[in-house]
C-alpha cells in the first residue's frame, strides 16, 4: 500500500556527509522564491527540498514518522549544526524549537518561510546557533495541502493556489488536540513527546478587522500559564520578540481578536483552550507561539514577515537558552506539589493594558448588496491610536489535585488517549474495595449543531461525594504526579472546557438505561411516601411550587424513582474517580 508514495520510503532519514560549493548555493531555490513571491510549494515540492537538503548537508535530518488520514505519513526535519540527531542527548544541553505549518494549508507562509529559513541556516546566509536546534513539522495537514485550489480563501490576498483548511476527514486539525479524532493528531503527540520543545511555533494566516500590520502574535496565555514561566513569557520573552522585530521594522501586535467591528474600540487576548495548538503544548509547559499573518498583505509580504519572525525567535532562545530551560524545569517540579489547579479562565475587565495601535480608519455606511450598514476600512486613512487590550484572565474554577484518577479498563478511547500522550498508569492487581471521590453530573448544556465530529457540552455542573466502590482487576490508576499533570486535570475534570466528558467521551453515563413500569411503581411510590416523611414533605412542596410537575403524573413517579434506592447508580455518575491525597487509598499509588 506504499506505492502511491514514490518520492518517500516507508521510513525516511537522510543526512549528509558534504558541504556544497559556495557556488552551488543558488541551487537551493525554494518554489516560493521561483514564482517571485507568488505561489506556494506544493505538499510534493515542499518534502524533496528537504530531502534534497538533508542529501547534501549533514546538519539536517528527515523522517518520516507515524501516519495521517490521507494516507501519507508525517514528516520531522530536524536542523542541529553538530549533526547530533539523538533528541535525548541534546536535549541536555540545548534548546529544542519545534515549528508547525500547514495546520491550515490555505495558510501557507510557514511552509515557505520555514524552508527559506532552514536554506539559510545550512548555507550559512545566517549565522547557525550553537545552543539551539531546530525541529519542524513542514505540513501537518497533508490532506488538505492536497486538497488545491485558488477559490475558498475568499478573503485572502494570494498565493494563487492553495490547501484547504480541513484534512482528510475534513476536521480543522486547530481543534483536535484533546480529542484527537484524527490519525495527524494522533502522530503529532509521537512528534512532540519525542522532541520535548521548549518553544512552539504554529504559523498561519489571520482573518477578521483590517489594519497597518503584517505581523500578528497569539502567545499562550501567561495567566494560564502562570508562575515564573507565565511571567517570563508576558514581560520578557514576548516584548523582546516584538523589540527584535520593530529593530528590523516589522511591527508587529497582538492577534486582533475581533469581528465586524474597528480593533481601536479595543479587543481581547485569545485564550487557548487545549483544543488548540499552543493550549496544548501549553499542558507541558512548553512556550506557544501562534503567528499570524494578515491576510489582506500580499503574499511575499507574510512569507518575509513569517521568516523574519522565526529567525527572531531563534535568536531569542539561542541566547537565553539556559533560563528557559531553568524556568520549565522548575515548573515542572512546582507541578509536583501543587495542591490546586485553575482552569475556565475569564477576561479580568478590572485589568487592562494600553497600546499604541496602527489600524485605519472604518466608517459604516450602506451597503449596495443588502441596504443594510456595511463595516468599510479605508486603508488611504491609517491612524495610530492608545487602545485598550485586555489580556489577563482569571480562573471561573477551582479543583483540588488528587493523587490519582481511577478509570474503568473498558474506557479504551480515554486510555489510548493516555498511552498517546506518555501518561504513565498501571492496572490494579485484583478486585478492590475503595473510598475514593466520585463526581454526580448535576447539569451540562449541549450544542445544538455539530461542531468537529461532535456535539460538545459545556456549562458543565458537578457534585462531589465520598463513597466506597467496588474496583476490579485491570482497572486503571493514573497518578496525577508526572509531568503530564496538567493534561490529565484538563481532560479527567469534567468541568473543564476541553474535558473528555464535554467531548462526549462519556455519554452513554448520561441515559438511564433501567426505569419503571408505571402501574407497577404506583404501588412501590405510596409505600415510599407513607415511609418516609422527609421525601413526601419534599414531593409534596414541589407539586405545590411547580405547577407543571403537579399536573404531570409520570414526572411525578419519575422524580420519586430518581429519589430512590431503585435508580440505577451508573446514571449519571461520572465514570472517572478521584483518589485524594492522604487518604487510605493513596497508599495503592506508586511511580515505580
Amino acid at each position: 500500500m506504499k506505492s502511491f508514495i514514490p518520492f518517500v520510503f516507508v521510513f525516511l532519514v537522510f543526512s549528509s556527509c558534504k558541504k556544497p560549493l559556495e557556488d552551488e548555493i543558488a541551487t537551493y531555490q525554494t518554489y516560493f522564491e521561483q514564482s517571485e513571491g507568488k505561489e506556494t510549494a506544493t505538499y510534493e515540492q515542499t518534502i524533496a527540498f528537504y530531502i534534497k537538503l538533508a542529501k547534501e548537508f549533514p546538519e539536517v535530518n528527515i523522517q518520516t514518522i507515524g501516519e495521517t488520514d490521507s494516507g501519507y505519513p508525517l514528516h520531522m526535519v530536524t536542523f542541529n549544526p553538530d549533526g547530533d540527531f539523538n533528541l535525548e542527548n541534546v536535549r541536555k544541553d540545548k534548546a529544542i524549537i519545534l515549528i508547525n505549518n500547514g495546520i491550515h494549508p490555505g495558510e501557507s507562509d510557514g511552509i515557505d518561510a520555514t524552508m527559506l529559513l532552514y536554506r539559510d541556516l545550512v548555507t550559512e546566509q545566517l549565522k547557525s546557533p550553537k545552543n539551539t536546534i531546530l525541529v519542524t513539522i513542514p505540513v501537518y495537514n497533508v490532506g488538505g495541502a492536497l486538497n488545491r485550489n485558488s477559490t475558498t480563501r475568499v478573503n485572502q490576498n494570494g498565493p494563487l493556489e492553495y490547501g484547504f483548511r480541513g484534512n482528510a476527514l475534513n476536521y480543522d486539525l486547530n481543534r483536535d488536540f484533546i480529542k484527537m479524532d484524527t490519525k495527524n493528531m494522533k502522530t503529532f503527540a509521537e512528534i512532540f513527546h519525542l522532541v520535548q520543545p521548549d518553544v512552539f511555533v504554529d504559523n498561519h494566516v489571520s482573518n477578521g478587522a483590517d489594519y497597518q500590520y503584517t505581523l500578528t502574535h497569539l502567545f499562550t496565555q501567561h495567566n494560564k500559564m502562570g508562575g515564573e514561566l507565565g511571567e517570563y513569557l508576558n514581560e520578557s520573552f514576548m516584548p523582546q520578540i516584538e523589540k527584535a522585530l520593530a529593530d528590523k521594522n516589522w511591527d508587529i501586535t497582538p492577534y486582533v481578536n475581533v469581528f465586524n467591528k474597528p480593533p481601536e474600540l479595543g479587543f481581547s487576548q485569545f485564550m487557548d483552550h487545549p483544543r488548540y495548538s499552543t493550549g496544548y503544548t501549553t499542558l507541558w509547559n512548553t512556550l506557544g507561539l501562534m503567528v499570524e499573518t494578515h491576510m489582506l498583505k500580499p503574499y511575499k509580504k507574510r512569507v518575509e514577515g513569517t521568516y523574519e519572525l522565526m529567525e527572531s525567535v531563534l535568536a531569542l532562545v539561542e541566547n537565553e537558552f539556559e533560563n528557559i530551560k531553568k524556568l520549565r524545569a522548575n515548573t515542572f517540579a512546582e507541578d509536583m506539589e501543587r495542591d490546586s489547579y485553575y482552569f475556565n479562565w475569564q477576561i479580568d475587565t478590572t485589568r487592562t493594558t494600553t497600546m499604541d495601535f496602527k489600524g485605519y480608519e472604518a466608517t459604516l455606511t450602506k451597503s449596495e448588496v443588502t441596504g443594510l450598514p456595511r463595516l468599510k476600512y479605508h486603508t488611504d486613512r491609517p491612524f495610530t491610536k492608545e487602545i485598550e487590550y485586555q489580556n489577563f484572565f482569571y480562573p471561573k474554577d477551582t479543583v483540588t489535585i488528587p493523587e490519582a484518577y481511577l478509570v474503568r479498563r473498558g474506557e479504551q478511547r480515554v486510555l489510548k488517549r493516555l498511552e498517546a500522550n506518555d501518561i504513565a498508569y498501571y492496572p490494579l492487581e485484583k478486585d478492590t474495595l475503595l473510598r475514593v471521590e466520585a463526581y454526580q453530573i448535576l447539569d451540562f448544556d449541549t450544542r445544538k449543531q455539530p461542531y468537529e465530529g461532535h456535539y460538545p457540552h459545556f456549562n458543565t455542573q458537578i457534585e462531589k461525594s465520598t463513597l466506597e466502590i467496588s474496583f476490579s482487576e485491570g482497572d486503571i490508576l493514573v497518578p496525577t504526579r508526572q509531568q503530564g499533570i496538567r493534561y490529565l486535570l484538563e481532560t479527567l475534570e469534567p468541568q473543564a472546557e476541553d474535558s473528555f466528558f464535554n467531548w462526549n467521551f462519556f455519554d452513554t453515563a448520561l441515559q438511564q438505561k433501567e426505569n419503571f413500569s408505571p402501574y407497577v411503581f404506583e404501588d412501590i411510590a405510596l409505600e415510599m411516601l407513607r415511609k418516609d416523611s422527609l421525601l413526601r414533605n419534599e414531593f409534596l412542596l414541589k407539586k405545590e411550587a411547580e405547577t407543571d410537575f403537579a399536573e404531570s403524573w409520570y414526572a411525578q413517579l419519575d422524580w420519586i424513582h430518581k429519589n430512590s434506592k431503585y435508580l440505577e447508580s451508573a446514571y449519571l455518575r461520572y465514570p472517572v474517580y478521584r483518589i485524594a491525597k492522604n487518604s487510605e487509598a493513596a497508599a495503592l499509588v506508586t511511580m515505580d
